[in-house]
């Protein structure tokens, strides 16, 4: 586990850092390795696996979305911390918060955040719960979310975030062309267009794919729907 490791795996894809950030990076590679020793953070656990599964692809989506200037970003099911702490490493301008509902990913949040020495918001809450309240409703430029969740359920989660101009970035797996076309209702319901899918392979063997939704209209104060329901039947 070494920095040269870090850094070549980053470059091997294009993505070129300066030491504060490689430094940066590392302590994050390494809190997440001790934190996951008693803490089930994440089933990846090797450090080049980290570095690519984890860091690089929470990263690599700037080649698609301008993250420059000064943008609210939320990170809806942050987990771990991803994609919005390796996109505050790199871009220092953005106004990250991360919602999350389970203390210990809570705990690790705030302990990465000052180890790595970053500012962030963080919420311990649920996400169809908080987006109710005003103070978070439609108030970001960009919602993300990096789960395995279908896009029907995570728009409905992500969208009454996102201010009416901004987007919702949905980070998924290799082919979801079929999943895409079921969840159009849905995000018409909830005031988003789909602007654009990309499809990439993320250090040659690993297929990504990065939704991107704009907001085009408020979303009705209805949703999201109680988390029971949204489960049983998606829009």
């Amino acid at each position: 586990m070494s920095i040269e490791i870090l850094k070549e795996c980053f470059e091997e894809s294009g993505v070129f850092l300066n030491k504060i950030q490689i430094n940066k990076f590392y302590d994050y590679a390494m809190i997440l390795i001790e934190w996951n020793k008693k803490v089930n953070l994440t089933s990846i656990v090797d450090f080049r696996d980290i570095i690519v599964k984890h860091f690089l692809d929470s990263i690599i989506i700037d080649k698609f979305i301008d993250f420059k200037g000064s943008k609210k970003l939320i990170d809806i099911g942050s987990g771990a911390g991803f994609p919005s702490i390796p996109l505050k490493i790199v871009y220092n301008n953005l106004d990250i918060t991360m919602l999350d509902c389970l203390n210990k990913r809570i705990l690790f949040l705030k302990e990465a955040l000052d180890i790595i020495k970053i500012k962030g918001e963080i919420i311990h809450g649920r996400a169809e719960e908080v987006s109710h309240k005003q103070e978070y409703r439609e108030q970001y430029d960009i919602s993300v979310a990096r789960a395995v969740s279908n896009i029907s359920n995570l728009v409905e989660f992500c969208l009454p975030y996102t201010k009416i101009g901004g987007y919702f970035l949905a980070l998924k797996g290799g082919d979801i062309l079929e999943e895409v076309e079921k969840s159009k209702g849905a995000i018409d319901i909830l005031g988003g267009k789909i602007e654009k899918i990309y499809e990439y392979d993320l250090n040659k063997d690993y297929k990504r794919s990065l939704v991107v939704i704009k907001k085009v209209s408020q979303t009705n104060t209805i949703y999201p729907r109680k988390y029971s329901k949204i489960l049983k039947k998606s829009l």
